[in-house]
Formats: C-alpha cells, sequence, structure tokens
C-alpha cells in the first residue's frame, strides 16, 4: 500500500482483552454441570470462534439441550464469583490510542456479543475509538469464515489489501488472511506454531510499531 495509512483491525478476546482464562471456567463448568468431561483439546475447539457455532459441534452430547440454551447456561457462568475478571493484554490500550491519535481507521471484528465487547473494550480507552464494531450478532457465519473481516474493512471503507488484522486465535488468523487482510498473530493464548499461517508473529502488543514490517502496510 502506498500513499495511505492502513487500517487495523483487531479481534477483541485475547488480543486486545485478556478473557480467554474466564471463557475457558464457563465452558469448563457448562460441561461439568452435564455430566460430561472436558479438556483442553476440547477447549481449544471454542477459542476464536462464536460460541453457538462452536458448541453446535458439540450439541449431540447434551440430550434435551439446544445450542441457544446452552449457550445462555454458559454466559451465566461467567457472572459467578469464581471466575476472575478480564484485563488488557500488555500494550493494547497504548497502541489503540496512538494509533486512534494518528488517524488510523479501527475496527474490532470479534466472536463474542455487542454488549459483551462494549463492556470490555473500556478496559483498553472505549469503544469510542473504534469506527466499526464486528460482532457475532453482524454475521452469518463466524471465524474461521472471513466475512467478519470483511465486513470490517466495509465499515472502515478501505479495501482488505490495505489492511490489517490482529489475532490471537488460529481460527482468527484463517479468517483475516481469508479476507485478503496482512495479520499478526499474538501468542497469548496459542504458541506461535498455532499461528503459522500470520505474517508475523509477536507475544503481545507492548513493541508494536506502525507502519508494521508486512505486507500492506507500508506508509
Amino acid at each position: 500500500m502506498t500513499n495511505a495509512q492502513p487500517a487495523a483491525l483487531f479481534d477483541l478476546d485475547g488480543t486486545l482483552v485478556a478473557t480467554e482464562h474466564r471463557s475457558r471456567a464457563a465452558w469448563t463448568q457448562l460441561f461439568q454441570a452435564h455430566g460430561l468431561t472436558v479438556d483442553d483439546a476440547l477447549l481449544a475447539t471454542f477459542v476464536g470462534r462464536r460460541g453457538q457455532e462452536a458448541l453446535a459441534d458439540h450439541v449431540h452430547r447434551f440430550p434435551g439441550s439446544t445450542v441457544d440454551d446452552l449457550f445462555e447456561e454458559a454466559v451465566g457462568y461467567l457472572n459467578g464469583p469464581d471466575i476472575p475478571p478480564p484485563h488488557a493484554v500488555p500494550g493494547a490500550e497504548a497502541l489503540v490510542k496512538r494509533l486512534h491519535a494518528e488517524g488510523v481507521p479501527l475496527a474490532v471484528v470479534t466472536s463474542g456479543l455487542r454488549e459483551h465487547a462494549r463492556a470490555l473494550l473500556d478496559f483498553v480507552g472505549g469503544a469510542d475509538l473504534f469506527a466499526a464494531l464486528v460482532t457475532a450478532e453482524d454475521v452469518v457465519r463466524g471465524k474461521p469464515h472471513p466475512e467478519g473481516y470483511l465486513a470490517g474493512c466495509a465499515a472502515l471503507g478501505v479495501a482488505p489489501e490495505h489492511a490489517v488484522a490482529f489475532e490471537d486465535a488460529p481460527a482468527g488468523v484463517t479468517a483475516a488472511k481469508a479476507a485478503g487482510l496482512a495479520c499478526v498473530g499474538i501468542t497469548t493464548t496459542h504458541p506461535a506454531g498455532d499461528l503459522r499461517a500470520a505474517d508475523l508473529v509477536v507475544p503481545d502488543l507492548t513493541e508494536v510499531g506502525w507502519p508494521l514490517p508486512v505486507r500492506g502496510t507500508a506508509a
């Protein structure tokens, strides 16, 4: 890209705000409440995806329950007293505020619900810093499908090849790349090897420069 500032589109859970510990606890409680065993491999199938779509892969294990019933139950567990609070990923708030101040078009593309997303964005400066917010309610097909990132680029008025996505999960990296964005993988929830499809992999957002040294980011 030349003569233009590239846009930045961020995943939310695990990328801007650390919530994976909360999600894992809620999904674990859901399975255990129904007498089902749960392990890391099973929990990994939920990361980066819309909860309902991930649950659809397992709903056959919950006789008499629907995906919507199970999702509502899991969300309820997030409010339990034993669920640890979320917190900003290192460097996230500073990066978001710096890019916003520099006039970089910003969006969030999340598999979470809008109400949940707006609340979490308070940890990095607030939803008002982002020109677009694409949530689970806004798409027909969640990550790893590219629909969310294509919608985010359209909302910002930028071509995908002029945008960079930030993602912590393989499903999100796949979605971003399929949409045509450059992608930065962040190893907050997955090891670097799981994010190898990304153009650049970093441990967190503390030392992310701008423009980034990946395709599509030259100022």
